[in-house]
C-alpha cells in the first residue's frame, strides 16, 4: 500500500481544453491545493469538471501505477504544458472500487489543501461488527442428478407424506 499522506484535496479553478487530433483529449487545470498560488494539472480525466473537489498527488508525493509499480510524481511536460501534479482514481487511493482514469472525487465538506479521506466517502462501513452480514444458505444454481434409486427413493417419500397428509385430514372431518 502507498503512502496517501501527500495527498491534497483540490478544488479545480479553471480548464482548459488541449486536446489534440488522433490523441486523447487533455485538460489543463488549474487547480487550490490549499497553498498561496494554484497549481497546474494537465489530465485526462473524463469526470473534471469546474469548481470539483478532486485528490491530487502533487509533486514529490508517490503513486501506484497501472502495473503495481510505485512512481514518484515529478514536475513534468503532458502534452507541451507543464503538470505539477497528478488527480488520483479510486484504485490509487486504495478505496477499492471505480474506474481507471475517472479522478477521484470528495464531497464539499473537504476543504482545499486538507488530507483525503482514507475510504470512498458515501461507501459504507466495513469495521463494524455489528452490521455483520447473516450467513445465508446458497443453493447450486444446478443440483446434482439423481440416480434411478435416489429418485424412486424420493417418490415413496413423497407418496407417504401425501398419504399420511391425507389420513390426517380424514381424521380431522370425523
Amino acid at each position: 500500500m502507498v503512502d496517501t499522506s501527500s495527498y491534497k484535496v483540490g478544488v479545480v479553478l479553471s480548464i482548459e481544453d488541449k486536446s489534440k487530433s488522433g490523441g486523447k483529449p487533455l485538460k489543463v487545470c488549474s487547480v487550490n491545493v490549499g497553498g498561496d498560488d494554484p497549481i497546474c494539472v494537465v489530465t485526462a480525466a473524463p469526470n473534471v469538471r469546474l469548481s470539483s473537489r478532486l485528490v491530487v498527488a502533487p509533486v514529490g508525493s508517490t503513486i501506484i501505477n497501472d502495473d503495481g509499480e510505485e512512481m514518484e510524481i515529478k514536475k513534468t511536460a503532458v502534452g507541451g504544458v507543464m503538470s505539477e501534479g497528478m488527480f488520483c482514481d479510486s484504485r490509487m487511493l486504495g478505496w477499492g472500487s471505480g474506474s481507471a482514469g475517472i479522478a477521484a472525487q470528495v464531497p464539499d465538506s473537504f476543504e482545499p489543501g486538507s488530507a483525503p479521506p482514507t475510504s470512498k466517502p458515501g461507501a459504507p462501513p466495513t469495521s463494524s461488527s455489528e452490521s455483520a452480514i447473516p450467513a445465508v444458505e446458497v443453493k447450486p444454481l444446478f443440483e446434482k442428478k439423481l440416480t434411478k434409486e435416489e429418485k424412486k427413493k424420493l417418490a415413496e417419500e413423497k407418496k407417504k407424506a401425501r398419504k399420511a397428509a391425507k389420513e390426517a385430514k380424514k381424521a380431522a372431518e370425523s
